[in-house]
């Protein structure tokens, strides 16, 4: 290592801990422990250009251990992402650029919303499988405009989360060979040493899932890193390259222990480590000159790559014109013009359909016109009604197929299928059954944290699926997906609202959705005589006000209810009330409606209100008023038909009549 590389590494590591210490928070010793790997990611190897963070063709990295991002925003200062000295020493700060962990969308250069460990390094997996597919489908020969690899710096943490396990088994079976994750073998974390409870060989661990498997004695050698990602660059298998290393690297007396781990060293460490390796201690933040030259020069040669790569476009347009058009209005989120046209419409038909039976009608549709519509299911691909009759699956041997089938990996799904919407290109979806959101909640919210623009099909939405039994009715999870900020949850009532809500689900590309789908067959209403599911798109609507005089009492249901509630109040209306059935599929789209909308839909002069959903009552207070009641779960459902399930737990037209009644007394 020449003077020039150590003393950049060096600058590095103590951008990195003087942001640190000068917070008074943040995580010092993945940074020290890595800068040097991360050096040679960066300069050796990683394609970018800082003055456009979105090409499309740049390589990826991601720092998986998400709490060492003062390691990135380093980077991203150095490199010229637009980060300054000062956004450095306002980590952890109220309205800063350099938030605790990394957030996508508001840092430029970050690609991922990293700290809930393993997602990062499962977010990748997404982003390989995009470069695969995008490359099938847009590369020619003579033109190959994507060609990109994923880097990562993965941590203990990080293969420990069995997200992780799960993504990484599936990438390995997938081949996906632009794939490069660098593991930060410290053998140190918060608890201790990981002989505590981390004994395995993760590089047996690797193999066995079909990874390739690399060892670097040692992570402070640049020559011995690069070597092996050279190394990595020639499989078809992604890599793992095992890297052995120091936490907190160069701390006199916290070197290799716990204590580097996620706590400022303080003066007198932290000094004693800038001595050790002949660094100033004054001023923080220091930055050599021909350092910053240095890494200016790295910078330009990104630069002067992407302008290789516009040629290389450019060219490509004059010889594909239709592909590089179709290539630029998926990297731009652009919708075609007219997609609308192929959502497809479902006559009224008393006995109807399921909307889970109804979505696969819409997705197939939908994939006809929207080729960026790609994802598939967690082996449950009968059941959600995900197949795309005109597509095939991915496979290392067919990366143009557009299904992707994820297994049993629900968690490694929601990451990967986040990964893919990272990526750009894709309007990524994933299904499973609504129970199982539990095991892919992580992946979810940093989804809905970071805006992406994903779909979650997830159906056997209640008590409705019968036999399986409460281990498999959802009952608490609609209030828990509800309750997660930005998630778009939509429950539609039949199949025409199943197709407003796919619609809903493509418009909103700043906000994951999740589609709660039927696995029972409900009535396609006859909307002569109802209003247009159109209303849909506003959150909640009235269907209709029955009876001989204005509303006295409002039904208000979601799913596979509303039809129960416009039998219910049929009954009503014959027995002389007047009554108003609102369908209410979307919390979030009702909320984000005006006043005056609100007002129209939910009049506060009606105070009697009766709700209906199969799940627990949590969050429907606020719709009820102060007269308003329930009819809901208040506990685990059972394992029975759904028919004896309804009348058993209440939901038959006689006790909706019956308690409407009572309010209505």
């Amino acid at each position: 290592m020449n003077d020039l590389e150590a003393r950049s590494i060096n600058t590095i590591r103590f951008l990195a801990v003087d942001g640190v210490q000068q917070a008074n928070s943040g995580h010092p010793g993945l940074p020290m422990g890595t800068a040097a790997i991360a050096y040679t990611i960066w300069t050796r190897h990683l394609k970018f250009n800082p003055k456009d963070p979105s090409w499309p063709d740049r390589d990826r990295f991601i720092l998986s251990g998400g709490h060492g991002s003062m390691l990135l925003y380093s980077l991203l200062y150095l490199n010229g992402f637009g980060l300054t000295l000062e956004d450095l020493k306002h980590f952890r700060q109220w309205g800063s650029l350099t938030p605790g962990h990394p957030e996508y969308g508001l840092t430029p250069g970050v690609e991922t919303t990293t700290g809930p460990l393993g997602q990062g390094l499962s977010n990748g997996v997404g982003m390989a499988i995009a470069e695969s597919h995008l490359g099938a489908e847009f590369n020619r020969e003579g033109h190959k405009i994507v060609d990109h690899y994923v880097y990562a710096i993965v941590t203990d943490g990080d293969l420990m989360e069995g997200v992780a396990s799960e993504a990484a088994s599936l990438a390995g079976h997938l081949k996906l060979g632009k794939l490069i994750y660098l593991y930060d073998d410290n053998r140190i974390s918060i608890d201790g040493p990981t002989d505590l409870s981390f004994t395995e060989d993760r590089g047996k661990r690797f193999e066995a899932y079909g990874w390739q498997v690399l060892h670097v004695a040692d992570g402070n050698n640049v020559a011995e890193i690069d070597a092996a990602i050279k190394e990595a660059k020639k499989d078809e298998r992604p890599s793992l390259i095992v890297c052995r290393t120091h936490i907190g690297y160069g701390l006199p007396t916290r070197q290799d222990t716990s204590k580097a781990h996620g706590e400022p060293p303080g003066d007198e460490e932290l000094n004693g480590a800038k001595r050790k390796f002949g660094w100033p201690e004054s001023p923080r933040f220091y930055v050599p000159e021909d350092v910053a030259e240095f890494f200016k020069k790295v910078a330009a040669q990104g630069e002067a790559k992407e302008s290789e790569w516009k040629k290389a476009f450019s060219d490509y347009t004059k010889a594909y014109p239709d592909l590089a058009k179709e290539f630029t209005r998926r990297q731009n989120s652009e919708l075609p013009k007219d997609w609308e046209k192929a959502l497809p419409e479902f006559p009224a038909d008393p006995k109807g359909l399921a909307t889970r039976a109804a979505s696969g009608n819409v997705l197939n549709a939908l994939a006809e016109v929207l080729p960026e519509l790609m994802g598939g299911s967690a082996d449950l691909t009968p059941s959600n009604n995900t197949w795309i009759k005109s597509a095939t699956a991915y496979q290392p041997e067919n990366t143009i197929g557009r299904y992707l089938h994820f297994g049993v990996r629900e968690h490694g799904m929601g990451a990967i299928v986040n990964g893919l919407a990272y990526h750009k290109g894709y309007i990524p979806f994933g299904a499973t059954f609504l129970v199982f959101t539990d095991y892919m909640r992580g992946a979810i919210r940093v989804g809905a944290l970071s805006h992406l623009h994903t779909i979650w099909v997830m159906t056997h939405d209640s008590i409705g699926l019968g036999e399986d039994g409460p281990t498999h009715q959802p009952v608490e999870h609609l209030a828990a997906l509800r309750a997660i900020p930005n998630l778009l949850v939509i429950r539609p009532a039949d199949a025409n609202e199943t197709k407003e809500a796919w619609r809903a689900a493509i418009l909103n590309q700043h906000h994951p959705t999740v589609l709660a789908l039927t696995r029972q067959a409900l009535p396609t209403l006859d909307r002569s005589q109802y209003a247009s599911e159109t209303g849909l798109q506003k959150g909640a609507y009235v269907l209709a006000d029955l009876g001989p005089k204005k509303p006295e009492m409002i039904l208000m249901a979601s799913g596979s209810e509303v039809s129960l509630i416009l039998k219910a109040a049929e009954k009503l209306a014959e027995a002389g009330h007047g009554v108003r059935v609102v369908s209410f599929p979307s919390w979030e789209l009702f909320e984000d409606t005006d006043a005056a909308y609100q007002e129209s839909v939910l009049p506060k002069s009606i105070h009697k209100r009766l709700a209906v959903e199969m799940a627990i009552q949590m969050g429907w207070e606020k719709y009820l008023g102060d007269e308003g009641k329930m009819i809901c779960m208040h506990g685990y459902g059972a394992s029975a038909p759904a028919a004896v399930l309804f009348e058993k737990f209440g939901f038959t037209v006689d006790n909706v009549v019956a308690e409407a009644e009572k309010l209505l007394k």
